[in-house]
């Protein structure tokens, strides 16, 4: 069960990456983040992104047009 679930759908590239990023930015090394996105280039900028940074891509799934991502926060 993640720490916190930003919830994405709706919003347009780059929106849901942005928000990832800000909420990331106010969590604590180890805490988990669960990330609701309908727009098809978050499957691509958000691993893409957690690749360059401190932070872990935990899983990645698509259910019924949904992205969900879960990222535990790096130091």
């Amino acid at each position: 069960m993640a720490d916190r679930t930003l919830d994405a759908s709706g919003l347009r590239c780059p929106m849901p990456l942005l928000k990832t990023k800000l909420e990331l930015n106010s969590m604590s090394p180890g805490q988990e983040l669960e990330v609701i996105a309908t727009d098809a280039g978050s499957a691509r900028d958000i691993p893409a992104f957690l690749r360059l940074s401190d932070h872990e891509l935990v899983s990645s799934s698509e259910q019924g047009g949904c992205f969900i991502f879960v990222i535990k926060c790096g130091g």
